[in-house]
């Protein structure tokens, strides 16, 4: 059998006094239904906690072990009591997904308005890049993500958070010495892209006409378009990049674009989510609120 609190309460008052009778008239017992209540909690748990004498009271080995999973059981049973009673919203979590430079200029600023808006609700934040957050949406370990994937799958919803532009840079003292404003003078350049199948050169190839035949001298998978941005400032190669990330650069001139029009196709931000998610409701008003950020 499992000890009641009120069992385990007299035996955390008699463990301070070592005294049956000052303990008894702490919890308002009598001497003797004091004394039978520990009785009952040692016959229920098959050990002796006391050894007691008329001359003292000591606590066992067993009495000892029992004194912090006491404690704690009580604190759970106030804690458990005193969320029953409580009034308000009920505090939840949900694990959001991000890529790494997307979290870190726009949500983990935006935390703080995020979490005073709706206190309740706690966000955490996972890193990582679009293939991998949709398998963790899929598989339940993500709650929902920020992405700007093409989506395909009826088992995922979506919401519309924030147009994404892209613009093709470049550092101008490379294109000082070799200029690209056409196909034709890609041979002489490197473009570096995310991966190998070249995402990001995709937003402008999809404006360009099909016919032109864009053979870059070399190409350059990076992963991550901070890394792209790095080596892109070095003069290392060229890049199509999203307008967002690199606007101050353009603004410096440390940056400037290599084909005007027409531009990049342009994508969206969506929060991303597993269709049926038992807090569906809350990731719609996520989104509404993710939608009022600025993206930066």
């Amino acid at each position: 059998m499992l000890p009641d609190p009120d069992s385990l309460r007299c035996f955390l008052v008699a463990a301070n006094h070592l005294n049956f009778r000052a303990a008894a008239a702490q919890v308002h017992r009598s001497p003797t239904a004091f004394s039978d209540r520990i009785q009952r909690l040692e016959a229920e748990l098959g050990v002796v906690l006391f050894e007691r004498t008329t001359r003292r009271v000591v606590l066992t080995a067993a009495g000892e072990r029992l004194l912090g999973p006491a404690r704690r059981a009580l604190a759970a049973s106030a804690a458990a009591a005193e969320a029953a009673r409580a009034e308000g919203p009920i505090p939840f979590r949900l694990v959001l997904g991000t890529r790494y430079e997307l979290g870190l200029s726009w949500l983990v600023p935006a935390l703080g308005a995020l979490e005073a808006e709706r206190p309740e609700r706690t966000l955490d934040l996972y890193f990582g890049d679009g293939p991998e957050l949709l398998g963790r949406i899929r598989a339940g370990r993500v709650d929902a993500a920020v992405l700007s994937l093409r989506l395909t799958d009826a088992d995922l919803a979506y919401a519309v958070l924030h147009p994404e532009a892209y613009v093709p840079v470049a550092a101008p003292a490379l294109l000082a010495r070799s200029p690209l404003t056409c196909a034709a003078d890609a041979r002489t350049h490197t473009l570096i892209d995310a991966h190998p199948d070249r995402p990001l050169f995709r937003y402008l190839l999809d404006v360009r006409p099909p016919a032109e035949a864009w053979q870059w001298g070399a190409e350059r998978s990076l992963g991550t378009i901070a890394a792209i941005r790095a080596r892109v400032l070095g003069g290392f190669g060229v890049a199509v990049l999203p307008r967002y990330f690199v606007e101050a650069d353009l603004a410096a001139g440390r940056l400037v674009p290599w084909v005007a029009e027409p531009p990049p196709r342009e994508d969206v931000f969506r929060l991303v989510w597993r269709r049926g998610h038992p807090r569906e409701a809350e990731l719609v008003l996520l989104a509404e609120t993710l939608r009022a950020q600025p993206l930066q």
